[in-house]
């Protein structure tokens, strides 16, 4: 998983370095067609690391929303332990009291 993270982080860190030269080229060119080159670069690189940031930060919240369920389900096992009997046994219980 952290190599995937750092994968994903040199990416994006490549992404925005590219955005922000071609950002600096087209405010340095005078041209109509790197205007709008220009104008995309500007919002791209306002965009996405906001988007990266929310994305993140949704991800924390459901994982950890996950995560608490799941230990809110291994407590009620460790206080329940006839919770954990599968239904087979159960039956077989039922059988024998007769």
């Amino acid at each position: 998983m952290k190599k995937g993270k750092r994968i994903l982080a040199i990416a994006g860190i490549i992404l925005l370095v590219s955005l922000y030269l071609i950002t600096l080229i087209c405010a340095i060119t005078d041209n109509t067609a790197t205007m709008r080159v220009f104008m995309a670069s500007v919002f791209a690189s306002v965009v996405i690391p906001v988007l990266l940031w929310a994305y993140s930060f949704i991800y924390r919240l459901i994982k950890k929303n996950a995560d608490e369920e799941k230990q809110k389900a291994e407590d009620f096992r460790m206080e329940h332990p006839e919770g954990n009997r599968s239904l087979k046994d159960k039956a077989n219980l039922n059988t024998d009291s007769k």
